[in-house]
């Protein structure tokens, strides 16, 4: 174990570095953000190919063994077969003393065009002053979710090599191409290598998700799950003017299914489904009241007036720790422009439920079908109901006081100046329960991305300090996981 005198003055030398080379990471990130590896349309599919090849040569630059596996074909909708992008699995050092972490990341992108309301081409990196003039941001498709993190990570290991320093930990890494179209093959894999390439990992680390604040780092040990459901009502399409009034239209049906499911207040209205909800412990509590948290900041994030809770402790149960229901679209109504007296004959209503620690889904999907097919009762419609679940995936939770975070808490502390809020995810992540569950071990949520950084929506970007100092965060982290050892 290094003295922290020759630790800090080490810390100095790798920061030193990656300051210095910044221009050479921001043109690096440019290159992968020019690759439109959009996994969820078919014509985009070689481009996606495109750029798992571009970051297994960046592995293989930095000395790694780059093994790139391929996991076959699906089928679309429409019949359409695609072959499914390698996965790549890298390694770079054996040494027997040293831990081995292994890092996941993804480097396709969600969809994304310039009439869609971007201010600038989404896929040529862009760098545009922030509000206050010391924030500059780098604004493309991928730059926060997840290319910049992935970058961030490879360049923090590349320091080491530049500098010629031992490293401080053996690598793994984990690198897929299909995260924003389900991981189709992902559990598949890590289920045959969990006794080979994982058998000698002692850590996981994902750094795909936000801070919950602009300014403030965080950690994440939680996520919610999330299980979808459709909806259908319906026999054929009728005229209104002929038999509106006389016949039990099937999209009045869905109306009145998909009112019942939540109240005006956001609580959900399923009989049952906050019976299993783990309880509040007194100090989990406490994490929530030392988390930062500006409403208003938030309310600027997501563009709203005003939410259902008015204070911080409130809202973070209720996006973390409650299960929510929100309804997300209607198929086979009329939707385009001007009207249509059609009476939709076949109607389809979508919808999920976010469930939390230790809502069982079986459990949720009975409850939910019950309670339509009560209120559908009550309503004596000859119309058909179908209601399915189409998706479901499990919330994940970590233990906060595991090595990993104190590890990561060291580190952020030590680049950052602060100590990290433990936070959680009111979304989905499938991938961190998915390494969890198949490998069994550590796995933690490093983000290094801010909360206004528009993952998946128009003007993605991460700021330049985020991809700088996320940098010198990964270096610091290896630093500090090898003191654990």
């Amino acid at each position: 174990v290094m003295s922290s005198s020759s630790s800090s003055s080490l810390e100095m030398e790798i920061f030193q570095y990656i300051d210095a080379h910044q221009s050479d990471f921001i043109e690096d990130l440019k290159e992968w953000v020019a690759v439109e590896s959009d996994s969820v349309q078919p014509h985009l599919r070689k481009e996606v190919m495109r750029m798992i090849a571009l970051a297994a040569d960046r592995l293989a630059a930095l000395g790694a063994t780059v093994n790139l596996v391929n996991l076959g074909s699906h089928q679309l909708p429409d019949g359409q077969v695609l072959p499914l992008p390698s996965v790549i699995l890298g390694e770079l050092g054996k040494v027997p003393q040293n831990p081995t972490v292994c890092f996941y990341g993804h480097v396709d992108v969600q969809p994304a065009k310039k009439e869609d309301g971007w201010n600038t081409d989404p896929y040529t990196l862009t760098e545009i002053n922030g509000v206050h003039i010391f924030i500059r941001n780098l604004y493309g498709r991928g730059a926060t979710d997840n290319k910049g993190p992935v970058l961030a990570w490879i360049n923090a290991v590349e320091t080491f090599r530049a500098l010629k320093l031992a490293m401080p930990v053996n690598f793994k890494f984990v690198i897929e191409g299909m995260e924003e179209a389900g991981s189709l093959g992902l559990q598949k894999l890590l289920e045959e290598e969990n006794h080979g390439f994982f058998s000698d990992v002692d850590y996981i680390v994902i750094s795909d998700n936000l801070w919950l604040s602009n300014k403030k780092p965080a950690l994440t040990y939680g996520s919610r799950g999330n299980a979808c459901f459709f909806v259908e009502c319906g026999s054929k399409d009728l005229h209104s003017g002929t038999f509106g009034g006389i016949i039990h239209e099937p999209l009045l049906d869905l109306i009145a299914l998909l009112d019942s499911l939540v109240d005006c207040t956001g609580r959900i209205q399923i009989p049952g489904i906050y019976d299993s909800v783990a309880a509040l412990t007194e100090e989990e509590r406490q994490l929530y009241e030392s988390i930062e948290f500006d409403l208003e900041e938030h309310r600027n994030n997501c563009g709203v007036k005003k939410f259902l809770y008015g204070t911080k402790e409130e809202i973070l149960l209720h996006l973390w720790r409650y299960p929510s229901l929100s309804i997300h679209g209607i198929e086979g109504a009329f939707h385009e422009p001007g009207i249509k007296t059609v009476i939709p004959a076949k109607v389809i209503g979508k919808f999920s439920i976010r469930q939390v620690p230790h809502m069982d889904l079986s459990v949720v999907k009975k409850q939910v079908v019950e309670h339509l097919e009560d209120v559908f009762s009550k309503r004596n419609s000859p119309n058909k109901l179908k209601v399915s679940m189409p998706l479901g995936a499990k919330p994940w939770l970590a233990d906060v006081d595991d090595l990993l975070y104190k590890a990561a808490r060291r580190a952020i502390k030590t680049v950052f100046g602060e100590d990290p809020d433990f936070i959680r995810d009111g979304s989905t992540i499938p991938v961190a329960r998915m390494f969890q569950t198949v490998t069994q071990k550590s796995v933690m949520m490093l983000p290094i991305g801010a909360a206004d950084d528009g993952e998946h929506s128009q003007n993605e970007k991460i700021s330049r300090r985020n991809y700088i100092e996320g940098t010198k965060l990964f270096a610091a982290f290896f630093l500090e996981i090898s003191k654990l050892h």
